[in-house]
């Protein structure tokens, strides 16, 4: 099967810092793929360089592949602002962490989300991009749309913020969708339900979805695969299964040894990070089928 998206060699430079040094990655249609690694890893840079987002200061080499559906397979590095603007939106799209921020407070929601669809489809009259908005935000669970629509943010909760955001992000039906620590900003009981709010959108609408988390017990829930960063390298990537049941790599293991379970001895401290980069030298190599750890 072709990828749907394949990141080869990615390197994103800010001046001096690296942010992320040869990445490699590739998702299938339909396919979720966790990456996961502390604050500072490259994930959220590695998300924005897949959006062309990052602004002028950032320098890129490699590629990343998209297979459009109309253009057939692109390298989204090349491609000019236009041809990039109508691909952003429509095929692919992007969830940020804190939905606040990223929603216009002065523009009531639906008048948001209906930009977005007139952005990528202004030959649909009036009648029908209403219907859209109140489609996306029925998809997304949100009460009444037909009124909410005409509210702004701050009269929605955090959690139905997000869902407002998640609705801008399906409303012209993407075949990728990136999720940049959509949860974090949310309490336990409103992550759960936007976990499965989009667990059942992938299956609605068959989305392929690059989902970004420092949280392993989030991405345990919702990846088909897991791969981990740290300072801006991949250091380890694997079914969810084979990952979580044989991580190989020292900082898997201790990213794993620092989630306090039902069994954790509370006497015992949980595990710490070890600060050594002598890992960050050494060549990725399989472990196992589909299994690829930088071991020894």
């Amino acid at each position: 099967m072709a990828s749907l998206l394949e990141i080869d060699r990615l390197s994103v430079r800010f001046g001096a810092a690296e942010a992320v040094r040869s990445l490699s990655l590739h998702l299938d249609e339909g396919e979720v793929l966790g990456l996961v690694g502390e604050s500072g890893s490259g994930k959220s840079v590695t998300a924005l360089a897949v959006m062309q987002l990052l602004g002028p200061a950032a320098q890129t080499e490699g590629s990343i592949r998209f297979t459009s559906q109309n253009a057939g397979p692109v390298d989204l590095l090349q491609l000019r602002a236009e041809p990039m603007r109508r691909l952003r939106g429509r095929e692919m799209a992007m969830i940020f962490q804190e939905p606040m921020t990223a929603l216009n407070p002065v523009m009531p929601v639906g008048e948001q989300i209906a930009e977005a669809i007139r952005t990528h489809q202004p030959e649909k009259p009036r009648s029908q991009v209403r219907e859209a908005v109140l489609e996306a935000m029925s998809a997304v669970a949100l009460p009444d749309p037909a009124r909410r629509a005409q509210d702004y943010p701050h009269q929605f909760s955090g959690g139905q913020r997000q869902r407002i955001m998640i609705a801008m992000a399906i409303a012209n039906r993407p075949r990728l969708l990136i999720a940049d620590e959509p949860t974090t900003a949310l309490d336990v009981t409103v992550q759960k339900q936007i976990l499965e709010l989009l667990a059942s959108l992938r299956e609605r609408f068959g989305l392929a979805m690059l989902f970004i988390s420092h949280d392993l017990a989030v991405v345990s829930q919702v990846s088909d695969r897991v791969a981990v960063m740290r300072h801006g390298l991949l250091l380890e990537e694997a079914s969810r299964a084979t990952l979580f049941s044989r991580p190989a790599h020292p900082y898997t293991r201790a990213l794993l040894g620092a989630i306090p379970t039902m069994e954790t001895d509370i006497h015992q401290p949980l595990a710490t990070l070890e600060r050594s980069h002598e890992s960050e030298a050494l060549p990725l190599r399989e472990v196992e089928t589909g299994h690829i750890a930088r071991i020894s």
